[in-house]
């Protein structure tokens, strides 16, 4: 614990702004569909990337593999091809008039995590880009580095 909490603390100090204690990140979405429609979409890219057919030109667009779901919520994995690292991601869906607001979450499983290149922010992002609904009217994505570990730094063509 004394070691995350320096990490963090050098973190801020080094890139400027607070970061999560633990390599996590929490983003917001709102979709101009269903939630109905974002569920599918999001279970079919779970789905699709289930196997590691994707990982072999380099990314990490693979091995995700579905937990449980509901009409509010998703919860899945995503296993990182090289070292194996495991994250735990939720998509908490509910529905706002004709549109869908979501809460997407995801963090290591490995406890001693603090930085992690914005891979958190990846797993999520990786499927909403995937599933194409960063495509629909009325999309918007809110998120920031004191809520997601290395957000502004992610690089996700490579997590």
């Amino acid at each position: 614990m004394k070691v995350a909490l320096l990490a963090s603390v050098l973190c801020s100090l080094f890139v400027g702004t607070p970061a999560p204690f633990h390599a996590s990140c929490s983003v917001t979405w709102t979709f101009g569909v269903p939630c109905s429609s974002v569920s599918n979409k999001i279970l079919n890219q779970i789905h699709k990337w289930s196997g590691p057919e994707n990982c072999e030109n380099g990314g990490e667009k693979c091995l995700y593999s579905l937990v449980n779901n509901s009409t509010s919520e998703i919860k899945a994995k995503h296993e990182t091809p090289v070292k194996h690292y495991v994250d735990d991601l939720t998509f908490s869906l509910s529905p706002g008039g004709n549109k869908c607001n979501v809460k997407g979450f995801s963090t290591s499983e490995t406890f001693y995590a603090v930085l992690d290149y914005g891979t958190n922010y990846c797993n999520l992002h990786n499927l909403v880009t995937g599933s194409g609904l960063n495509q629909t009217t009325g999309y918007t994505e809110a998120t920031s580095d004191t809520i997601c570990t290395q957000y502004s730094s992610a690089n996700c063509e490579k997590y």
